[in-house]
């Protein structure tokens, strides 16, 4: 008898019968003597008495049929191959579409006959052992070996870089978690059955239309990531921060604009304004010293020296800022002038000055560095150095007042102070400056 490869369900695997060219269907005759290749008929020949050039009548034959068990009783050959047939075609762990493409055995059958004798059975792990040991002796090619590496970003698993690249994993190139994670959970109950009506059928199609979008989105932001070098964050952050702030902002500004011009086109835009922002900035200099007279680099490095000594000694004067906080309280500002005459004089200050009311003055706030400040003009820096406010504070205080004075037309210290719920006597300085500067009126 042939191996069960011969016996395939399919009769249009099989050779055709020799002698009305029909398709083979089981049983049908082999002759014994007649081959290669086999000389194969069907009943009705057979009965006949077919003959054709060397093949005769008499000859010996074979009943080919795989009418009859192998690994089961209860299951024949012809049973087996469709089984593996429908597993092919299906895949494994689908028993139902199994089931329903084989007609003869139900999804628990299937299940359980092919977990038994196709997957814990030891007999096939053999066998393929030993065709592996006869065949040809194959090198084994050795494991890629795997080293953790930041560029190209190759993170240790559960490490707190591959948590920051989304569970980056380098030897598949894939995220552990995907974008839109759960597209597939609304497929899970979509069972397409042949009594389905045309609506519900269209619906399920539609279904099955909107997860492959899902898909390709996903595969979207992937080649996003992948072209722009985007999977290494921390590296992606570094090489930004290397611009100037300008530079910066704009790379922030024209980030989502990035997929339109592509990765090549996108960096040399970048590139580009960031040369173009350093020679501004070169020519502004030059500029800065030709108007100063300056015409060899030389004199430029003195001249360079010079003002960042000025400019670090007009950062250390403060004495209008610290004056003014005590201009009101004439013991207080005795205090201050006898200060500045011990300090002008080489002596130590002792006794720190204090008010009327016996408390000790806070010094004048530095704005060296605070975000905002750059926005301030120099009457709201000289009021932030006395009220001690931050700027990005104060810019909101002010925003929030200009906005009630607007629509109440007309702004009371009372409704001021229920309106930024600070310190009073901060609120009030704050009211009065900005009625002062014309920003709000009273109402």
């Amino acid at each position: 008898m042939d191996h069960l490869a011969s016996f395939s369900s399919d009769p249009f695997d099989k050779p055709p019968c020799r002698g009305c060219s029909s398709y083979l269907a089981e049983p049908y005759i082999k002759c014994a003597e007649c081959s290669p290749p086999p000389f194969l008929l069907c009943l009705q020949c057979f009965t006949r008495g077919f003959e054709y050039k060397k093949h005769q009548s008499d000859h010996s034959y074979e009943i080919m049929t795989s009418n009859f068990p192998v690994l089961d009783p209860t299951w024949t050959a012809q049973e087996e191959m469709a089984l593996l047939e429908a597993v092919m075609d299906c895949g494994f762990g689908n028993w139902q579409d199994v089931a329903n493409q084989m007609s003869t055995k139900t999804k628990d059958e299937c299940e359980k006959h092919y977990m038994k004798h196709f997957i814990n059975n030891p007999l096939f792990a053999s066998s393929l052992l030993h065709l592996k040991q006869t065949g040809e002796k194959q090198q084994t090619s050795l494991a890629t070996p795997f080293f953790a590496s930041e560029d190209p970003p190759r993170p240790t698993f559960d490490s707190l870089l591959s948590r920051d690249m989304a569970g980056y994993m380098p030897a598949r190139a894939d995220f552990i978690e995907e974008f839109d994670n759960y597209a597939e959970w609304d497929l899970r109950d979509i069972d397409f059955v042949e009594d389905d009506s045309d609506l519900l059928h269209a619906l399920k199609i539609a279904v099955v239309d909107i997860y492959h979008s899902r898909l390709k989105e996903r595969q979207r932001r992937k080649k996003i990531i992948k072209d722009h070098g985007l999977i290494n964050l921390r590296k992606f952050q570094i090489l930004e921060r290397r611009y100037p702030k300008k530079v910066q902002d704009l790379y922030e500004t024209m980030r989502r604009f990035a997929r339109i011009l592509g990765p090549t086109e996108h960096d040399k835009f970048i590139e580009s304004h960031a040369l173009e922002f350093e020679l501004r900035t070169e020519i502004k200099r030059l500029q800065e010293y030709r108007v100063a007279g300056i015409t060899n680099f030389c004199s430029a490095r003195t001249y360079d020296r010079l003002k960042k000594v000025r400019e670090e000694e007009r950062l250390k004067r403060t004495m209008l800022s610290e004056v003014l906080q005590y201009i009101q309280d004439s013991s207080a500002c005795q205090q201050w002038l006898s200060r500045q005459a011990d300090i002008d004089s080489g002596l130590t200050l002792t006794v720190p000055i204090t008010s009327n009311s016996g408390r000790r003055s806070a010094p004048p706030l530095n704005l060296t560095g605070l975000p905002g400040t750059e926005k301030l003009n120099e009457k709201e820096k000289e009021l932030c150095q006395i009220v001690r406010l931050v700027p990005g504070a104060y810019l909101e205080y002010k925003a929030a007042l200009v906005n009630e004075c607007h629509k109440q037309g007309g702004l009371r210290l009372a409704q001021a102070r229920a309106l930024i719920k600070i310190d009073v006597n901060k609120t009030r300085k704050i009211y009065d400056f900005l009625i002062r500067e014309g920003s709000i009126t009273k109402a």
